[in-house]
């Protein structure tokens, strides 16, 4: 077991331990999005108002723009040999770093407990035991996966990614064997409103992947293209979320009475009783598996972050210790309680909670995105000084106020145009209706901290410093190397 539990947490990867290639990427977040939550995030633009053709342009166009700047994040990955969020003291501090943590662990939460709830119900079904204990059992397995690490992730992304295609092909067969797709499709009639619903639906989804998808390339060699590593990302979770998020949009618009409300009763009869019946409840298992070893797998480098910051630097000055298998497990179970207990209290209202969970989300993770990227590759220039990072004395300082302020200035100003079952903003009404609050998120920030950030030119490294690993050494050209 030595060399399959993964040894590192929010250290550097050293780069004798770097192996693999971008095609992992694909496989991985294929897997990752091949799954029912994602079905539902697609049926959710027609449970809301959306006709199925525009809503399926709506969701693509959210998954292309979503994605693209996910992938972005996962390019870092190879360059640094770092964890994403670990990333984020560079603009916001060894310590101010803390706020957007704190806000990614409670989207791994709802993540868990969202993704449990759908698990647990085709795991009690799949073993007769019930749906509570069918959210604990799935939630246990979860956590013992995440405790294993990062090979085991990829291993089962590569699993997830080729079972659930075929199920989900031969599901999309059954369906279209039930209701005619040219009069699925037949209403065009276009609305703006829902439409930016769909759209903001699949970028969110996207977005959400940000703060840890570099947790997956950090592995990769560090001379790796990151342009490859920027398209195999892209086009598995697009390919991914897509194709789940259209099944989704299809059956809710072919059955929307059977369908919603009852997604995995509604999946599995579709495809069948028996022995056809069980293993479609083990798909949907083994998907929601792959995604929420992931938000676990995260939710832990984001607490060892969050603790870290606040701790002495650790040996030669490096910040970024290793974690005991101790300690990791206690991490990991914490987050499997806390996310298990969520997923027990809201299992009965899931689906209205979810979508304005996943909206709410976004106010506060497209500037945190806008915020990083800005940083990394137009200030930065993709190199940080990583022992730095570990340092609240050194080149970025405990608290970056700029970069703080901006963040908060970039979740204000999207609430004016925030549409939620809790909170509508006074432009949404003049707007139709259509909530626009994650384009001004990424807008508004970008250009905020582009104009604070170059005045600082003390936490910009040297572009001629040493090539050693201690800057972000040397690596390949950038995206459109």
């Amino acid at each position: 077991m030595a060399g399959v539990v993964e040894r590192h947490s929010i250290d550097v990867v050293p780069d004798e331990e770097r192996h693999g290639r971008p095609f992992s990427q694909f496989t991985l977040w294929l897997g990752a999005n091949l799954q029912i939550t994602a079905v539902i995030t697609g049926a959710l633009a027609v449970v809301f108002g959306a006709n199925a053709f525009w809503s399926l342009i709506g969701l693509l166009l959210g998954n292309l723009l979503g994605g693209a700047v996910m992938a972005l994040h996962a390019a870092q990955g190879p360059r640094l040999g770092l964890p994403q969020m670990i990333t984020s003291r560079a603009q916001f501090g060894v310590r101010g770093a803390v706020v957007p943590l704190a806000l990614v662990i409670v989207m791994y939460l709802g993540f868990f407990a969202s993704g449990t709830v759908l698990a647990g119900q085709a795991v009690g079904r799949l073993t007769h035991l019930g749906e509570t204990p069918g959210i604990v059992l799935f939630a246990v397995v979860t956590a013992v996966a995440a405790a294993v690490g990062y090979r085991l992730v990829h291993v089962l992304g590569r699993i997830a990614g080729l079972v659930c295609a075929l199920a989900f092909l031969y599901l999309g067969a059954r369906l279209l064997q039930r209701a005619d797709l040219a009069d699925l499709l037949h209403d065009r009639g276009f609305g703006l409103p829902v439409f930016l619903l769909a759209v903001s639906l699949s970028a969110s989804w996207q977005l959400a992947f940000g703060p840890y998808v570099a947790d997956y390339s950090r592995y990769l060699p560090r001379h790796t293209s990151a342009r490859a590593t920027f398209w195999w990302t892209l086009s598995g979770s697009v390919l991914g979320a897509q194709w789940s998020m259209a099944f989704g949009v299809l059956a809710a618009a072919a059955a929307p009475a059977a369908f919603v409300g009852h997604e995995v009763t509604y999946l599995v009869g579709l495809g069948g009783t028996g022995l056809t019946a069980a293993f479609l409840y083990f798909v949907i298992a083994l998907g929601k598996l792959t995604i929420n070893i992931l938000n676990t797998y995260g939710g832990f480098m984001s607490l060892v972050t969050s603790v870290s910051g606040f701790r002495r630097p650790g040996a030669a000055g490096s910040g970024t210790p290793t974690v005991s298998p101790r300690a990791r497990s206690l991490y990991i179970a914490g987050i499997m309680v806390a996310g298990t207990a969520v997923a027990l209290l809201g299992k009965d209202s899931f689906l209205a909670s979810f979508k304005d969970f996943l909206l709410f989300l976004l106010t506060f993770f497209t500037p945190w995105s806008a915020i990083n990227l800005v940083d990394y590759y137009l200030i930065s220039k993709e190199r940080y000084d990583i022992p730095a990072l570990g340092d609240p004395a050194g080149r970025y300082g405990a608290w970056n106020a700029g970069a703080l302020s901006v963040y908060v200035l970039g979740v204000l100003a999207q609430f004016p145009f925030l549409a939620t079952h809790f909170y509508t903003g006074p432009l949404v009404a003049p707007l139709g209706g259509a909530d626009i609050s994650w384009l001004i998120g990424l807008a508004v920030p970008a250009a905020l901290y582009r104009a604070v950030a170059r005045r600082d030119t003390a936490r910009v490294p040297d572009p001629d410093g040493p090539a050693d690993g201690r800057e972000g050494a040397a690596a390949p050209a950038g995206l459109g190397g």
